[in-house]
């Protein structure tokens, strides 16, 4: 299998922003049929972030694509400790979700935004458990610029994730959590340092993973402890 080049990886990502991701699984509407009470936006940004190559050398994506990730402060609300995009709640200032996922970015990791090509906004993907509905907001990043945590009250550290690890078969797998009355299975990627992306965020990473043509078969009954 040969790695895609830089360009070939950018000019994929433009095409899932023209053509869209599925999200399969989670309803649109809460159970008592209205929708979730919160609207949010997160920015998934791709791009040659660092000069640090992936593990994977036979992988369908190049060596040096990465996608910004931040772990979760353990004191905050929702998805306490978790792996995530940079983003939060759209205010009624923003310029919708891109507006709202950019604000955020700035304000979580520092970056500056005017090195951030925006592709699109992706269909909205429901939160069941915190009650909300976000928008993801792909992106590419022509031109990086140094991150870091901004807020240690929001986010603990700022890292980039090498895609094509995300893409290894031997670091993804599933997690099995309660759903209602029932127990859900979703997916969950296995990075260097015990660091496992899971929840909301791997939902979104292998629907773009899978819609880019970049995703290899897996064992999807491995099971992934977060």
């Amino acid at each position: 299998m040969t790695p895609r080049a830089v360009e070939d990886a950018h000019a994929d990502l433009v095409r899932v922003a023209r053509e869209g991701v599925t999200w399969p699984g989670v309803p649109l509407r809460r159970g008592d049929g209205t929708p979730p009470a919160r609207r949010s936006a997160v920015l998934v940004l791709f791009g040659v972030l660092d000069a640090v190559p992936a593990h994977g050398d036979v992988l369908p994506v190049p060596a040096e694509l990465d996608v910004l990730l931040h772990r979760r402060a353990a004191t905050l609300a929702h998805h306490p400790g978790q792996v995530a995009f940079p983003g939060g709640g759209i205010d009624p200032g923003d310029d919708g979700p891109v507006g709202a996922a950019l604000r955020e970015a700035v304000e979580e990791t520092g970056l500056d935004p005017s090195g951030v090509d925006v592709l699109g906004t992706l269909a909205d993907v429901p939160v069941p458990v915190s009650d909300n509905l976000v928008t993801p907001v792909l992106a590419w990043w022509s031109v990086p610029s140094r991150v870091v945590a901004v807020d240690h009250r929001e986010a603990v550290d700022v890292f980039r994730a090498p895609v094509a690890d995300l893409v290894d078969p031997a670091r993804r797998g599933v997690v099995v959590h309660t759903a209602g009355r029932g127990r859900l299975r979703t997916p969950a990627f296995e990075l260097d340092g015990g660091v496992v992306v899971w929840g909301f965020t791997a939902l979104v990473l292998a629907g773009v993973l899978d819609a880019a043509g970049w995703s290899v078969p897996w064992d999807h009954e491995r099971v992934v402890t977060p």
